[in-house]
């Protein structure tokens, strides 16, 4: 069952310098941002948003699909852990 604070609450939407109804052209800078909890608007669909993981800034590309959830979802902030192979003696 959801928490009733979250439910009174509604989404996060977080103010972004965005740009006015025309598409971005293709060599636009993404728009950095360090809102890992700014919801996915429908508005945001095709830009370019630079999201920072806790130490540099990731970029992604908005789709369809996101829309509705968080951009921190899109960016890891912890390394991938990997074992490291031993050499044969």
């Amino acid at each position: 069952m959801a928490n009733s604070a979250t439910i009174t609450a509604g989404p996060n939407i977080v103010p972004l310098p965005l740009p006015r109804k025309l598409p971005p052209p293709p060599n636009t800078p993404p728009i950095k941002t360090q809102k890992r909890g700014a919801t996915i608007l429908p508005n945001f669909v095709g830009l370019r948003f630079a999201v920072h993981n806790g130490k540099t800034y990731q970029d992604v590309l908005i789709t369809e699909d996101m829309v509705g959830r968080k951009l921190g979802e899109y960016v890891p902030t912890r390394k991938r852990f990997t074992y490291k192979q031993s050499k044969n003696k």
